[in-house]
């Protein structure tokens, strides 16, 4: 591309502005703007559009509804008969695939369809209802919801919902809703508008896959959480998953709960849960942490919380960091050998494979099949994961601290 054309390439996530329309005045208020935190999943790998001058994407969702509002302003487009047949990439043409059908235009229209949130009430099951303070604000009131495909009227709704996805979560895609083992947990905020009526607003939403476990029990698995950009940190995920624990816990057939390739954000937010949940527990008491990993608190853990033994262990290492001293240099040391051999058994089961290995292979076969680590690189690795490890546990225990 000539230089000359380089400043009709623009970074997609600069150009896309979200809003979540509580009123007309929102359209005109900056601070109701939000931005992506990706768009390759739409645009491209290089996030990059080409052929526009002071390209705008506005996608504006009516808070409630998430009716959809497409705008697409420029003030200039290369013409492929000025410019050696290259075209303007076809903006609309690639958020079409993503977006709801029904979207809208028309941004008097759109404002019309805000009518529709006065009527608006969340689909499903109220399971939780809670309040909020932000530092700087006053109280807000939120409720978490209930559904399964089969809730009358949720897919038309969610189909506007998981859109978002695309914006936040990378490597996300949309769910098949023909299959009905997919159940659907929504967070909406209740507040007042300035003439006093109750108006609800979409916050956050996660879905779970209820897999079968022989002989006729479950393992349901927590696929996609999503806390849309106004709505974070106000510990909103935190109290949404504990509305799904306690969905699940009461159901007899349920094994344990499981995650879907969580990602660092939201382990922080399960590890911290579960060391709220299992603080409570017998066997995670001090006394009892000190004597190290036990049987008893992964089956604790298991029938109070359906927490699976991974995590279990995970929850053990948090809380008894918590309760170590660590100015006492032996029950640091301790506890941070304790870790590290967790940390160490895949080196230690891939150094007996190696030991197999040899036997069976010539010498020069050996050689050419596998590169032996060093004792001083896998120490270092080791200690590098431990470090990472412990400043992921000190952020939860910390979070816990604040409460």
């Amino acid at each position: 591309m000539t230089d000359a054309l380089c400043h009709l390439v623009v970074d997609g996530n600069d150009v896309l502005e979200f809003k979540l329309v509580r009123s007309v005045d929102d359209l005109e208020n900056e601070e109701t703007s939000f931005g992506p935190d990706m768009c390759h999943q739409v645009f491209g790998e290089n996030e990059n559009i080409f052929g526009y001058t002071d390209l705008h994407i506005k996608l504006y969702y009516s808070a409630g509804s998430l009716q959809t509002y497409l705008g697409i302003d420029y003030t200039d487009k290369i013409e492929p008969s000025k410019s050696e047949g290259m075209k303007a990439d076809d903006v609309e043409g690639a958020l079409t695939k993503v977006i709801a059908p029904g979207y809208i235009t028309n941004l008097d229209h759109f404002v019309s369809q805000l009518k529709k949130d006065e009527s608006f009430t969340p689909h499903g099951k109220m399971l939780h209802a809670f309040n909020v303070t932000p530092f700087d604000g006053e109280s807000r009131s939120f409720e978490v919801y209930y559904c399964e495909t089969s809730t009358q009227g949720f897919l038309e709704y969610h189909q506007r919902l998981q859109t978002f996805l695309l914006w936040y979560v990378d490597a996300a895609s949309f769910i098949d809703v023909d299959d009905d083992q997919w159940t659907f947990f929504t967070v909406f905020e209740k507040y007042q508008t300035s003439e006093g009526s109750v108006r609800y607003a979409t916050a956050a939403y996660a879905t779970v896959y209820r897999y079968y476990a022989y002989p006729n029990h479950q393992r349901p698995r927590i696929s996609q959480v999503l806390t849309l950009p106004p709505f974070r940190k106000l510990g909103i995920c935190a109290q949404m998953l504990q509305a799904i624990y306690s969905h699940f816990i009461i159901i007899p057939e349920v094994i344990d709960l499981t995650v879907e390739d969580p990602s660092p954000d939201f382990q922080r937010v399960r590890d911290y849960v579960d060391a709220k949940n299992c603080e409570r527990l017998p066997a995670f008491q001090p006394a009892a942490l000190y004597l190290g990993f036990s049987a008893e608190m992964a089956i604790q853990a298991r029938n109070k919380f359906k927490i699976n033994k991974k995590q279990a262990r995970r929850i053990y290492e948090i809380l008894r960091l918590k309760n170590t001293n660590t100015s006492d240099k032996t029950a640091y040391l301790n506890y941070r050998l304790d870790v590290k051999n967790r940390l160490n058994a895949p080196f230690q089961k891939k150094k007996l494979e190696m030991k197999k290995l040899q036997k069976v292979l010539k010498p020069e076969e050996f050689v050419a099949t596998v590169t032996v680590t060093g004792a001083n690189e896998t120490q270092a690795r080791l200690s590098s994961q431990y470090h990472s490890l412990e400043i992921e546990y000190r952020r939860v225990i910390h979070r816990m601290e604040q409460d």
